[in-house]
């Protein structure tokens, strides 16, 4: 019989080891999605500045990300007892969280290099955002082994998920 965590939690199996070197990209198409999210409520508040646009999606990815670090470190603790390289590698194993809210902010960013106003502003980064959600589900299931056939689903239903926004984005702007 195995003692009860330090702090007298419920006793609860530990979270799966991920194998050395291989990044969970599930986080990244949750980030994805919620860069999505952001680019379409700030897109019907009107005209916004696009370094505020850029700022709204790397701030909110900071957050989240933060958010999922310390809700995971919460649910660790009840487990075993926390330490820097437990805190490390949460905060690593969370950081596509951030690295999703990336592309589209730096789309959001160059866009208007390009000529494009704030509705095309906003339209290329939540373009951006959603190519990323299909291309990280797609990424995420290859590299759980996952057959051609999943990996075509995992695209889909993410394509499926991200048109969702797009129709959110549409319906709020008329």
């Amino acid at each position: 019989m195995t003692a009860p965590p330090e702090g007298g939690g419920p006793e609860a199996a530990p979270e799966p080891e991920r194998e050395a070197g291989r990044e969970d990209y599930s986080g990244a198409v949750y980030g994805s999605l919620l860069a999505a999210s952001v680019v379409v409520g700030a897109g019907t508040l009107g005209k916004f500045p696009r370094l505020e646009l850029v700022a709204l999606l790397l701030g909110t990815g900071v957050v989240f990300w933060a958010a999922h670090v310390f809700s995971r470190l919460f649910g660790a603790r009840m487990v075993r007892r926390l330490s820097w390289d437990v805190v490390r590698s949460t905060s690593r194993e969370e950081r596509p969280i951030i690295k999703a809210a990336v592309p589209p902010a730096v789309a959001a960013g160059i866009a208007p290099l390009i000529g494009l106003g704030p509705q095309g502003i906003a339209w290329l980064a939540l373009a951006v955002a959603l190519i990323g959600q299909v291309g990280w589900a797609t990424l995420a299931a290859s590299r759980a082994g996952a057959s051609r056939r999943l990996m075509f689903l995992a695209g889909a239903i993410n394509l499926f998920l991200g048109l969702l926004i797009v129709l959110l984005k549409v319906a709020l702007q008329h």
